[in-house]
């Protein structure tokens, strides 16, 4: 029983895993501003796939080429 107490208790304690934030150009030093900007686009564009993905339902097994695939053709879109 104390195991299975142990475990449960573990399990509780542990933090649940958060995704990336999105990159805040403004509070970035002004040198590397350009970047933040470029990098806040492109999480930007793998949120809309990801969510495009969910709301498809796409297997898991699929989800890296549906992703693939649709930033694929955003990319080519703009």
């Amino acid at each position: 029983m104390k195991p299975f107490l142990f475990i449960a208790i573990a399990l509780l304690a542990m933090a649940p895993a958060r995704s990336q934030p999105l990159v805040d150009p403004s509070k970035v030093a002004p040198e590397y501003r350009e970047a933040a900007e470029k990098r806040r686009a492109e999480q930007l564009r793998q949120r809309e796939c990801a969510l495009k993905a969910d709301l498809e339902k796409v297997l898991p097994r699929d989800r890296t080429a549906f992703l693939t695939h649709c930033l694929d053709t955003m990319a080519a879109g703009q």
